[in-house]
């Protein structure tokens, strides 16, 4: 199963023009832990999905209350500058949503 078929909400978008945020929210309190239990969502595992180093994964941020977790990193190509492709950063959810779970 893929994060996609898990989390109800998964989006990306920018945290200031150098960093961009991914958000995955849940409607199950049990899949939320079970995801959370499972020990994959990592600067490893991030930095292996987006091709980043580690080191440019500033937080990793588990909300309970919410049922989701929070993830910035730093951008390769700040927001509107040339060679950006994604100005807004709304699509860099893409391969955490493919992250097999």
């Amino acid at each position: 199963m893929k994060l996609y078929d898990a989390a109800k909400v998964i989006r990306s978008k920018n945290s200031g023009p150098f960093s961009i945020t991914l958000d995955v929210l849940f409607d199950d309190p049990k899949r939320y832990e079970q995801v959370k239990g499972m020990g994959l969502i990592t600067k490893k595992t991030v930095a292996g999905l987006y091709h980043i180093a580690e080191d440019a994964i500033t937080q990793i941020v588990f909300f309970d209350a919410a049922l989701g977790f929070k993830i910035t990193f730093d951008r390769k190509i700040s927001s509107g500058t040339c060679l950006d492709t994604d100005v807004y950063g709304a699509q860099q959810h893409i391969p955490l949503g493919e992250l097999e779970i």
